[in-house]
């Protein structure tokens, strides 16, 4: 009979930056029972939208669902009014909301490579992985204004063009971005005592993934391939050289990995969509209310959010539904954890890059 324990983890943790709390039970250091509540943040975001704001300021609400993926959430909500009001944009639009799309997948995808090293004992690398993500987010206030929680889609189109100046800048932080972040994948794929810490640890197979319906680089790194950038042309990603980026490991490296190939992947796309961008206006007038319901599936960083919205031909929206990527996840997490060690705890969650900022509206 070994010793069991009863261990706490969250909601308050420092390997957690979300309010979830995990409760284990543990016999000898392997994890046996886990109990999760992610309970504990209540906005009522979802009723505001149909109550508090008319349908053309909704976005600027939903872009406060979540500082990281305040783009997904407003790009979707407004992605779905303009398949309402028939509206059609500019290509030159579409191309730079692609940019700042993927600058944000850019700089989530780092931070969350960076919160696992951290958590594996590397906190130099943790520090450096924050350094090098600074050229995207920098990239992001000189194009938004704002570092995150840019409110750069409007309906019809985008807030700001490129000037030639911001496509010099754009270019040269990229370029350098594209560098470091081979370093620092070369050293997440190379070094053994990290590999320790990240190799065949919380592995999700592939009928695992399928099963419990995983989303975005969880489901990747046990290879299926489901990105919503590869099933819906809202933006033009089969113009500037989107690739899928799946591995078959499915455990807490795999999952680093496959975000390190997203960012290089964005890094590729952005440096395309910014040197080719077509000539046209940034916007277009849009007239009329939503009337009539449909739903957007887009590819946040952590998976596909999905949306769905109702118009009643009125300036307030009638429903407004959000599905977000961590909602699809826990549950699959709550089985990893079961014969984990507890020492692996923190790796696992981390890898997930869990928000729920995005889950409790």
């Amino acid at each position: 009979m070994g010793s069991k324990i009863t261990v706490t983890f969250g909601s308050q943790h420092i390997a957690i930056p979300e309010p979830v709390s995990f409760v284990f039970e543990t016999e000898n250091e392997i994890i046996t029972k886990v109990d999760v509540d992610v309970g504990y943040v209540h906005r009522g975001i979802e009723q505001a939208a149909v109550s508090k704001f008319n349908f053309n300021n909704v976005q600027f609400l939903l872009a406060r669902v979540c500082g990281f993926c305040s783009i997904t959430h407003a790009g979707a909500y407004i992605h779905g009014v303009e398949q309402l009001l028939g509206v059609e944009t500019t290509r030159r639009a579409d191309y730079l909301r692609l940019i700042v799309t993927e600058l944000d997948r850019m700089h989530s995808h780092l931070l969350a490579n960076g919160h696992v090293a951290e958590v594996c004992g590397y906190e130099n690398l943790f520090m450096q992985v924050v350094k090098y993500r600074e050229n995207a987010t920098e990239i992001l206030e000189a194009i938004t204004g704002n570092r995150v929680q840019y409110d750069y889609y409007q309906i019809g189109g985008v807030s700001r063009d490129l000037s030639p100046e911001h496509i010099k800048m754009i270019n040269a932080k990229l370029v350098e971005l594209r560098k470091n972040v081979l370093k620092m994948r070369d050293f997440f794929e190379t070094d053994y005592t990290l590999g320790l810490k990240t190799r065949n640890v919380g592995t999700i197979t592939y009928d695992m993934a399928k099963e419990y319906n995983t989303a975005g680089p969880i489901a990747r790194a046990s290879g299926l391939r489901m990105d919503a950038r590869n099933e819906f042309d809202f933006l033009p990603y089969g113009e500037v050289g989107y690739v899928l980026q799946t591995r078959t490991e499915g455990d807490v490296w795999a999952r680093n990995m496959v975000r390190f190939d997203e960012v290089i992947n964005s890094i590729d796309m952005s440096l395309y969509a910014v040197n080719n961008l077509p000539e046209g206006d940034i916007k277009v007038k849009v007239k009329g209310k939503p009337k009539g319901e449909t739903f957007i599936r887009v590819e946040a960083p952590r998976g596909e959010c999905f949306y769905y919205i109702k118009g009643n031909g009125t300036k307030v929206m009638e429903r407004v539904r959000v599905r977000v990527p961590t909602y699809s996840n826990i549950p699959v997490l709550r089985e990893l954890f079961v014969g984990s060690l507890y020492s692996d705890a923190q790796p696992i969650v981390l890898s997930f890059d869990p928000c729920l900022s995005c889950t409790a509206r």
